[in-house]
């Protein structure tokens, strides 16, 4: 697969990451999955303009804060409960894009206790912020 920073609009990003932050969330469409929570792994790689994120004094308001992933992620948890992994995965696409440093972003959940016989099942989304030259 290649690197989404290969892409022309992300050329000159910084690729900031979230791996396999594991989260209990009620989410499901079955009955089964409504009386609970089920573990989702999330990853967030967030593109940022070199320009928006090279620190030149070395302090941590120059850059995009780890932190706003996954305060981000909690406060979508925290709505309540969530039918589809692809709803969940828009709304943090949405929400993470809504940080005025941030050009694209790509997140993916997987629920990996669902079939036994896999890692997981999940789904991702990549979207460039619109409006970017």
């Amino acid at each position: 697969m290649l690197s989404a920073l290969s892409h022309p609009l992300l050329s000159d990003c910084r690729r900031l990451f979230l791996r396999n932050y594991e989260v209990m969330v009620n989410i499901g469409v079955h009955d089964f999955e409504k009386k609970g929570e089920q573990r989702v792994l999330i990853n967030v790689e967030l593109y940022i303009p070199l320009a928006l994120s090279t620190p030149k004094e070395d302090q941590l308001d120059e850059v995009v804060d780890y932190d706003f992933m996954r305060e981000t992620i909690a406060r979508r948890m925290a709505q309540g409960h969530i039918h589809l992994q692809e709803t969940l995965c828009d709304d943090v696409v949405r929400a993470m894009l809504a940080h005025p440093r941030v050009r694209a972003v790509r997140v993916s959940t997987m629920k990996p206790d669902v079939y036994p016989d896999c890692e997981g099942v999940g789904v991702e989304v990549f979207q460039i912020k619109e409006g970017t030259l």
